[in-house]
């Protein structure tokens, strides 16, 4: 399978990790002086985001060899957020990749298949300058935002919340680490983002306020982020999904049983603070696989992902979205599980 690497490069954000090697030869039954080639592994792309949820998984792959075990050469460039990732699985430059909650209405749009459920976060928050301390105090106000992303999502909650809308601030789109820096700074008033960005900020202005969280919401809104797959690469080559499938299995149920060893596994991946991912970590459920295939058998994840449908309708950002049914492939996760 032919990459694109000048489209990837133009889509990531760093340059890509490459991960995994083709598989050596093996010995052959009539003795060495035979051997016959491995099985060449299947290439696939598989992007991530540079934080303890986007990059664990990854992390884990690389550590336990997980791409190779399942026959994966894998390529794994690093962007700052999901949609960059649905855009690049829609011109076939990438093949999996991975999504916060507030990139889900993409694949509710038909633009992507949700593969499997990453975890569900608390992470996330309403944040303003010394002083302001309530939503309604927003109104006017200029409000640092990262679009499509869970930042943009907990912000138009909480504005709802109050009786308010988006046309009630001056909303300013960043990407993330230009709010950080915009917030530090006295630049902006409030901002929508999420730890361990958030981390970061106190750092310089211990004192600001927290005005939202996903606690706030949790009876309607659950944050669930997940891995995603191209349309059409998950239509045409079931054998690779069924693999990536089984490396994602095989990582959350070392992830859920190893939490502390991951922190440092993925910090060091990352080349950052352990105790700032270790507070990214402490704002998420994380579920093994068998535990995400009880949820998909009750129908919880489909409820979900109804739940954030009826979000991003109310924010404006689908007005149609598909059925959960139509774009999770719950069943190629748990069919994934039994081979």
């Amino acid at each position: 399978m032919s990459i694109k690497r000048g489209m990837i490069a133009a889509f990531a954000a760093a340059a890509l990790v490459l991960t995994g090697c083709a598989a050596g030869d093996t010995p052959a039954a009539g003795g060495a002086e035979s051997a016959a080639p491995a099985e060449k592994p299947i290439e696939i792309t598989f992007g991530y985001i540079a934080d303890f949820n986007g990059a664990s998984v990854h992390a884990i792959a690389d550590e336990l060899g997980l791409w190779e075990k399942y026959g994966l050469k894998a390529e794994t460039p690093v962007f700052t957020n999901g949609p960059l990732q649905i855009q690049a699985l829609g011109t076939g430059d990438l093949d999996f990749g991975y999504i916060g909650p507030g990139a889900m209405w993409l694949p509710a749009s038909g633009q992507a298949k949700v593969v499997s459920v990453n975890a569900t976060g608390n992470g996330d928050r309403v944040i303003a300058q010394p002083g302001i301390t309530s939503i309604k105090d927003l109104k006017g106000k200029k409000v640092a935002v990262p679009e499509g992303t869970s930042g943009d999502m907990i912000l138009n909650l909480a504005l709802e919340s109050a009786g308010m809308t988006m046309a009630d601030v001056e909303k300013v789109a960043m990407d993330p680490a230009t709010a950080v820096a915009a917030f530090a700074s006295g630049q902006v008033d409030a901002a929508g983002l999420w730890y361990p960005l958030i981390s970061t900020i106190e750092t310089q202005v211990p004192d600001l306020e927290i005005l939202a969280s996903n606690d706030d919401f949790k009876d309607t809104v659950a944050f669930a982020s997940g891995f995603v797959g191209a349309n059409e690469f998950v239509a045409e080559n079931p054998e690779a999904t069924t693999r990536v499938l089984q490396v994602v299995r095989e990582a959350l149920d070392y992830r859920a049983a190893n939490l502390d060893k991951v922190i440092a596994l993925t910090a060091k991946m990352m080349k950052l603070d352990p105790e700032v991912v270790k507070t990214d970590a402490g704002n998420v459920t994380y579920y093994t696989a068998a535990e995400l295939d009880a949820l998909i058998a009750d129908g919880t994840v489909e409820s979900w992902l109804t739940g954030m449908n009826n979000y991003f309708v109310g924010a404006g950002k689908v007005t149609d979205p598909a059925e959960p049914s139509s774009y999770f492939t719950g069943d190629l996760f748990v069919a994934a599980g039994t081979k």
